[in-house]
C-alpha cells in the first residue's frame, strides 16, 4: 500500500522535507516511488506537483495527516484540515504520570 508523506532532508536544526510517494511499511529514508515536491517548515514555503499528487491519490495512495494539511493549504484538495496526532516523549509521559498521581501518605 502506498502513502504520500514527508521525507526529512537537511541538517539538524535546519530540517526540511520532501513530499514523496513510498511504501507504507518502508522507512522514512528508504526507497521512494516518486518525488512530489518539498516543504520547508522554517519559512513555511512549499512546492507541489499538483497533477502527480492527484494521480497518486486516484490510484489509491493514502496521505499522511501533515501532508493532507499542506495540500489543503496549497489548494490541491478541497477538504477540512485534519488534527495531527503527535506522540509524547517518554520523559514527558513520565512527568505527566508523576503529576497525575496523588502523593502517598505514610501509614501510622
Amino acid at each position: 500500500m502506498l502513502i504520500i508523506r514527508l521525507k526529512p532532508i537537511g541538517k539538524k536544526k535546519q530540517i526540511s522535507f520532501r513530499v514523496v510517494v513510498g511504501e507504507r511499511r518502508s522507512k522514512l529514508d528508504g526507497r521512494i516511488v516518486e518525488d512530489l515536491g518539498f516543504y520547508n517548515p522554517h519559512s513555511d514555503k512549499f512546492g507541489l506537483k499538483d497533477d502527480r499528487i492527484k494521480y497518486w491519490m486516484s490510484t489509491g495512495a493514502s496521505v499522511s495527516d501533515t501532508v493532507h494539511n499542506i495540500l489543503v493549504k496549497g489548494g490541491v484538495i478541497d477538504a477540512p484540515k485534519r488534527k495531527v496526532k503527535m506522540r509524547k516523549s517518554k520523559k514527558a509521559e513520565a512527568e505527566a504520570g508523576a503529576e497525575g498521581k496523588p502523593e502517598a501518605t505514610p501509614a501510622a
